[in-house]
C-alpha cells in the first residue's frame, strides 16, 4: 500500500488521468551539482525522471556533501518550490495556493504526493 492508503495501481492510474508519468533512473552511482560557490555532491543517489504535461522534471533524493573553497559540509537541501508547481497542486487539488504550497513544502516538492495528499483531506 502507498501513504495514505491508496494502492499503487489507483495511484498509476491518478497519475495517467493527470498526464503524469515518474520514471526511477536505474544504475545512478554519482549526481554533481556544481555551483559559483562550490560543488554538490550526491553518492547512491536516487533519480525519479517526471513527466508532466510534455515537461520532464528531475527529482533527486539522496544526502549531498558540499565542496566549496576548500571544504566539505554534508548540508540538508531543501526542495526549491516553484510558483508553477503550486499552482499545478492548487488546480489539481481544487485547494488554494497556500494550502498547495504548504503541501509541497511538506512532501520536498513532490508534486503527484502533494496532489494525493491534498486529495485525502
Amino acid at each position: 500500500m502507498m501513504p495514505g492508503g491508496m494502492n499503487p495501481r489507483k495511484m498509476k492510474q491518478m497519475m495517467n488521468k493527470l498526464g503524469m508519468s515518474m520514471d526511477p533512473i536505474e544504475g545512478v552511482t554519482r549526481v554533481t551539482i556544481e555551483t559559483a560557490e562550490g560543488t554538490y555532491l550526491f553518492e547512491d543517489a536516487e533519480v525519479v525522471a517526471m513527466t508532466m504535461q510534455g515537461t520532464t522534471t528531475y527529482q533527486l533524493t539522496g544526502t549531498p556533501k558540499f565542496e566549496g573553497a576548500g571544504v566539505i559540509d554534508s548540508a540538508p537541501v531543501e526542495a526549491e518550490i516553484s510558483d508553477d508547481d503550486i499552482s499545478l497542486v492548487s488546480m489539481q487539488a481544487n485547494v488554494s495556493l497556500d494550502a498547495a504550497k504548504a503541501a509541497l513544502i511538506e512532501t520536498n516538492g513532490d508534486i503527484a504526493e502533494a496532489i494525493m495528499k491534498l486529495g485525502d483531506q
